[in-house]
């Protein structure tokens, strides 16, 4: 029986992601050789912590942070929300796990974040779509993600331009849209089902407020 005192699993995330933080922020700023070394430390125990935590090598949790430098935030992932004339909901399924998700991905540093949803909805279901209104920003430590080794903020956009998508067979190997009903098995690591509802919601209610945390 788990102790119920003990820190569950997100909270030792978090926790190892801010000393994480701190380890790099002392790394930026420091100047002190000494304490260039505590701070390095600090890096270097986070990582082991996370990487015991969250059940991952210490080799991918070292290579998620080898260009990190500087003040640390949050890395962005975007996913674009796109509605048929009927209501239903675009979906792509991923080649690596075999499951579905919004088309999405990891923003690029050229893109704006509206950019960067148009184009992953373009490079996997093969549409042009317009994004039109940001529906939500999540912290996906907050939902019921799988755990990373980084913090990300998730944004979910609005798209108009649906049409019949022609999925680019690399990352994704199929898109089809879906009723609330009747929903494909979700890729849990990139959207869950209480987010897809949301985005449901949204389009019931255009009126609806963006989402946030």
């Amino acid at each position: 029986m788990r102790d119920p005192e003990a820190p569950s699993t997100v909270g030792l995330i978090a926790a190892a992601l801010r000393l994480r933080a701190i380890g790099q922020t002392g790394t930026a700023y420091s100047r002190d050789r000494f304490d260039l070394e505590r701070f390095a430390e600090v890096s270097d125990l986070a990582e082991r912590l996370l990487a015991d935590v969250a059940a991952v090598p210490l080799a991918e949790v070292r290579s998620a942070f080898a260009f990190e430098e500087g003040y640390p935030t949050p890395k962005v992932d975007v996913r674009g929300v796109v509605f048929s004339d009927d209501g239903r909901l675009l979906f792509v399924r991923e080649v690596s796990d075999g499951r579905w998700t919004l088309p999405g991905g990891w923003a690029d540093t050229t893109d704006t974040p509206s950019e960067a949803t148009e184009r992953e909805v373009r490079e996997e279901a093969g549409l042009e779509v317009r994004a039109t209104k940001l529906l939500a920003v999540s912290d996906r430590a907050k939902h019921a993600h799988a755990p990373l080794p980084f913090r990300v903020y998730k944004l979910f956009f609005r798209c108009e331009g649906a049409g019949v998508p022609k999925p680019d067979g690399h990352e994704v190997d199929a898109a089809a849209y879906f009723a609330p009903d009747d929903l494909p098995p979700l890729s849990g690591s990139r959207v869950t089902s209480g987010q897809i509802a949301r985005m449901f919601a949204h389009a019931a209610d255009p009126s609806l407020p963006t989402d946030y945390d």
